[in-house]
C-alpha cells in the first residue's frame, strides 16, 4: 500500500516481480539497478535462501512520476520462485500497489509459468485483494534462447483473461525491462488518483 511523506513531499508505492524460478525476476532488477547513475543508486537489499533470491531497493526516477506535489518513489522487490518459500511470497505481497509478472519463455516452462499465476491469484486472495484490481503487466522474458513459444501463443496462454500489458523482454541484456518498469509504474500512478491519493 502507498505510503505519503508529507516532509519529502514523496508517495512511496511497492511493485513485486512475480514470477516461477530462475525466470528473470532477479536479472531483471538488477538490470534496472544498474541502469540507475551511480550517484541514484541506494543500497540492494539481498535475501538469500539455498536455491532463490529475494532482492529489494527503492529509488526516486530521475523522470518523476508526480501527483500533484508529490514526487513517486518506487520500492521495487522481487518474490522467491521456489513454491516452498509460498509464506515469504506472501509477505512481500503485503501492501503491494503493482506486479508485474516475470513468465520464462521456454516451452518446457509452460506448466511452471501456469503453476505460478494461478499462486499469485490464490495469495492475493488470501491477504485480501482482487487480482482484477491490482495494477499488473507481463514480461514474457528469454525471448533471445531455443525452444520458446510464441507470443502470440505465451499471450493466449497466460494473458488470455488478464488482458494486460505485455513485454518482450531478455533481463540478461535489459531488453524491454524499463519498457515494462515504466509501464506498471504509470498503471500504478494512473491507479492512485482514481483513488483520490493526493487529494488531501
Amino acid at each position: 500500500m502507498s505510503s505519503i511523506n508529507f516532509h519529502t513531499k514523496e508517495i512511496s508505492v511497492k511493485v513485486v516481480y512475480y514470477g516461477p524460478g530462475l525466470c528473470g525476476k532477479t536479472t531483471s532488477l538488477q538490470m534496472v539497478y544498474n541502469s540507475l547513475p551511480p550517484t541514484q543508486r541506494p543500497k540492494l537489499v539481498s535475501l538469500a535462501t539455498e536455491v532463490d533470491r529475494t532482492i529489494f531497493f527503492d529509488f526516486l526516477p530521475v523522470t518523476a512520476y508526480r501527483i500533484r506535489d508529490f514526487s513517486v518513489r518506487l520500492q521495487l522487490y522481487t518474490v522467491p520462485g521456489q513454491v516452498f518459500y509460498n509464506a515469504t511470497r506472501k509477505l512481500v505481497l503485503n501492501g503491494v500497489d503493482g506486479l508485474v509478472f516475470v513468465a520464462d519463455s521456454q516451452r518446457a516452462m509452460r506448466d511452471s509459468n501456469l503453476e505460478s499465476l494461478q499462486n499469485l491469484d490464490d495469495n492475493l486472495a488470501e491477504i485480501g485483494l482482487d487480482a482484477a484490481r491490482v495494477p499488473l503487466v507481463m514480461q514474457l522474458n528469454k525471448r533471445d534462447l531455443h525452444d520458446i513459444d510464441s507470443l502470440e501463443d505465451m499471450d493466449r496462454l497466460y494473458n488470455g483473461k488478464l488482458q494486460v500489458p505485455v513485454f518482450a523482454t531478455v533481463a540478461t541484456t535489459g531488453e524491454g525491462v524499463v519498457q515494462a518498469l515504466r509501464a506498471i509504474s504509470q498503471l500504478v500512478v494512473n491507479d492512485l488518483v482514481r483513488k483520490g491519493i493526493g487529494r488531501q
